[in-house]
C-alpha cells in the first residue's frame, strides 16, 4: 500500500542528506506506517515547479542549500524566527492549501547546546560567515549574554555580520581571519566554515578549551574537532544540529506530540 502522507528534503546536492534516515526511523518507531520521507535533487530554478506539482498527500518539506532563501517568495507566510535570518528550512502544507515557512535550525542549535549543558555563556566566537553563521548568531541571541567575536576573511563579510548582529540584537565584533586562533579563548566556539576551513587551526589549540560546535558532519571528525576532543573539551557536530532540528520538523509535519528523539538518535549513530 502506498503511503498516504509524504515529506521530503530538497536541495542541491542532496545525496549526502541523512534526513530521510532520521525521519523514516521516527515513523517506524512510532508506528506511523502511512508516512514516508524522501529526498529530491532540486535547485533554485526547479523549485517553483516542484512545489506546484505536489498533491494533498504532502505534509511538509525540509530545505537545504541553496533553497533556504529562494523559497521565501513562494510561501504564504513565514515565522518570525525564519524572518529574523531570512532563511526557511521547513515548509508545512496546511489543510487549506497554504504554505508556511519556519526555521528549525535556530531552536535546534539551542536545543543541542542545552543538551550539552550550555545554557548561557558570557561570550562566544564564530568561525566563518554566511547563512549558517547568521543562524548561529540568532541562537546566540538567546544563549550569549556578552559579545560575539566573528572571524571573517573580508570586510564585506565583516559588514554582513555587523548587519546581522544589529538585526538580531547581538553585540558582534568582527575580527580578521588571520587572528582566528584567538577564537579559542572563548568559552563557546561555533565553526560554520566548509570542510577544510579550520584544518590549519587544529594544530594551534591551547591546552585548555571550552565547548566547540562544529556544524559539519561529513567528513567527521574534522581535524579541529579531533584535536579539541584530545584536550577533553566538549564537542558538538552537525549531526547534533541535524538531529534536534529534525525533531522539531517531525512535530510540525505530523502533529504527533510524541518524541522521536531516541529513534532519530539511533538512526544517526548517536545512540
Amino acid at each position: 500500500m502506498s503511503a498516504t502522507r509524504r515529506a521530503a528534503v530538497l536541495g542541491s546536492p542532496i545525496t549526502h542528506s541523512l534526513s530521510p534516515r532520521l525521519h523514516n526511523a521516527a515513523y517506524r518507531a512510532l508506528g506511523l506506517d502511512d508516512w514516508s520521507y524522501d529526498r529530491f535533487e532540486v535547485d533554485e530554478a526547479a523549485l517553483p515547479g516542484f512545489l506546484g506539482q505536489l498533491g494533498p498527500e504532502w505534509a511538509g518539506l525540509s530545505l537545504t542549500m541553496p533553497l533556504k532563501r529562494a523559497v521565501i517568495p513562494l510561501l504564504d507566510e513565514i515565522t518570525d524566527t525564519a524572518a529574523s535570518v531570512e532563511a526557511v528550512n521547513t515548509v508545512v502544507f496546511r489543510p487549506d492549501g497554504s504554505k508556511a515557512g519556519d526555521n528549525t535550525d535556530i531552536p535546534g542549535l539551542i536545543a543541542a547546546l542545552h543538551e550539552k549543558g550550555v545554557e548561557k555563556t558570557e561570550s562566544a566566537a564564530i568561525l566563518g560567515a554566511g547563512a549558517t553563521a547568521s543562524s548561529a548568531l540568532a541562537a546566540l541571541a538567546r544563549v550569549c549574554t556578552g559579545e560575539v567575536t566573528v572571524y571573517v576573511r573580508s570586510e564585506r563579510r565583516a559588514a554582513e555580520m555587523r548587519h546581522w548582529g544589529e538585526r538580531l540584537g547581538v553585540r558582534v565584533r568582527p575580527a580578521d581571519w588571520a587572528d582566528a586562533v584567538r577564537a579559542f579563548e572563548a568559552p563557546l566556539v561555533i565553526s560554520t566554515t566548509p570542510a577544510g576551513g579550520t584544518d590549519e587551526l587544529a594544530e594551534r589549540l591551547p591546552a585548555q578549551v571550552g565547548t566547540l560546535f562544529d556544524v559539519l558532519y561529513d567528513p567527521w571528525p574534522t581535524p579541529l574537532a579531533a584535536a579539541w576532543a584530545q584536550r577533553c573539551g566538549p564537542v558538538l557536530s552537525g549531526l547534533d544540529l541535524l538531529l534536534h532540528q529534525a525533531v522539531l520538523q517531525f512535530h510540525q509535519f505530523t502533529g504527533d506530540p510524541r518524541s522521536p528523539l531516541a529513534a532519530m538518535r539511533a538512526a544517526a549513530g548517536l545512540g
